[in-house]
């Protein structure tokens, strides 16, 4: 039968009163509008944050690395040390040495020393073998040079050049550095005067008086080129300032976004997924910007040594990248499996039969006291198993993507042991799990 507007229709549902007043019913509509109105505004706020700690998650990678990358003399020179015995590299200093070495030298200064009588006679003696008795002496000068730096003592200069300017890009990209890493121009410069004068005395051991002509050269090895040098002078500074607070901004806009939603496990897998997301834009931007910076070179720098310096000097942001992308991964779906969402569901019950086919296929029926008391405690077990991961993680130096994993997969070993020990079966265990 139908009922009108004002009937029990119209009544607070289950009260059994009759027709509500004109007040009652428009603070009723107002509620109602109240709270979809809050939800919404709730929402979008949660969406906001997650959005800013995608965004600000490549920064604070930056930030990092920017402060403990470049402000720590040993993290440095773990960086750049291995440059040293990099083949690329080796072959750039060699002829860059060479080069500055035989500016130096050539057939004319040899012949300074011989008299004036008797010089127009050697010069005409030497005709056409001046051009062989320089390739000759050049190529003399580069084995040495070659053989200087393939050595353990070029690898103990090299560290002990950049030891002692453990700031190197720091000072260099400040422009407040005398060390032997500085700005010049449109790049950042490593002073090789130290390798040319080993290589001077290596020469003069083996019988090369010549090469005492060699006088102090200062010769640069170029670090960095790019048009984008004085720029980057600029942010530097804000970065390395930044980079101790700017990762905590991340994760409390994170964690906000993910308290204010109302469904906070999909909000937690949308975050997770976020941050792996900005932090794989920035490894794409790391790839793209090493192609434009080596096609935009100058001629007369070496390809191949600027390509594995750039490598190594960013190793530290790529391996933060990996990490990152495997961490939103495993959170992402760890949030999802903890949910309700049917294959969610399919899942984790897929898991438990294939843990109980284990157990009967071994032929534990029963785990006994222990088994109940898994039972009564298996929320609290599995959320100290989460925990302990998540502290591992924190206490791991400096973690990388394969450690996300092992750790993950220890983990989950852990959570497997915890269900095989969950003895719900057992009578008494569902008085025991609703204690």
């Amino acid at each position: 039968m139908a009922t009108s507007a004002d009937g029990p229709a119209g009544g607070v549902p289950g009260s059994g009163d009759g027709p509500i007043s004109a007040d009652e019913r428009s603070e009723l509509l107002a509620l109602r509008k109240r709270f979809p109105a809050q939800r919404r505004w709730r929402a979008a706020l949660s969406a906001l944050l997650i959005t800013l700690a995608a965004v600000l998650a490549p920064l604070s990678a930056v930030a990092v690395w920017v402060t403990d990358e470049m402000a720590d003399t040993g993290r440095y020179v773990a960086t750049v040390a291995p440059l040293a015995r990099d083949p690329d590299v080796r072959d750039a200093v060699t002829d860059r040495v060479t080069d500055a070495a035989m500016a130096k030298i050539d057939l004319d200064s040899l012949l300074s020393d011989v008299t004036p009588r008797d010089r127009p006679l050697l010069e005409d003696a030497l005709g056409s073998l001046r051009g062989p008795i320089t390739g000759g002496i050049r190529d003399v000068i580069r084995q040495a040079v070659a053989s200087f730096v393939a050595s353990d003592a070029f690898a103990s200069l090299w560290e002990k050049l950049n030891r002692q300017a453990h700031a190197a890009f720091t000072g260099a990209l400040t422009g407040d550095s005398d060390s032997a890493v500085r700005v010049r121009g449109d790049a950042v410069v490593l002073d090789l005067a130290p390798v040319v004068a080993q290589v001077k005395q290596r020469l003069l051991d083996s019988g090369l008086s010549a090469a005492s002509l060699i006088p102090e050269v200062r010769t640069d090895f170029t670090l960095v080129k790019s048009r984008d040098v004085q720029k980057v002078r600029t942010g530097f500074r804000a970065l390395q300032i930044a980079g101790n607070w700017l990762p905590v901004v991340t994760v409390v806009l994170a964690v906000g976004g993910v308290l204010l939603a109302a469904r906070r496990r999909r909000a937690l897998a949308a975050a997770a997924l976020g941050i792996a997301a900005g932090m794989a834009v920035l490894g794409i931007g790391l790839a793209v910007f090493r192609v434009r910076y080596l096609d935009h070179l100058p001629a007369e720098l070496d390809d191949a040594a600027a390509g594995a310096i750039y490598d190594q000097i960013v190793r530290f942001l790529r391996v933060t990248v990996r990490m990152m992308i495997a961490l939103g991964a495993v959170v992402a779906a760890g949030a999802w499996l903890s949910g309700t969402g049917r294959w969610a569901v399919r899942v984790t019950t897929a898991w438990e039969t294939a843990i109980a086919a284990v157990r009967q296929a071994i032929g534990v029926t029963t785990t006994g006291p222990v088994g109940l008391w898994v039972h009564r405690y298996r929320r609290a077990l599995r959320w100290v198993v989460v925990a302990g991961a998540a502290f591992a993680l924190l206490l791991w130096p400096y973690p990388t993507g394969l450690v996300v994993i092992w750790i993950s997969v220890v983990a989950l070993a852990a959570l497997a042991v915890v269900e095989f020990l969950d003895d719900r079966r057992q009578p008494g265990a569902a008085g025991v799990g609703s204690a």
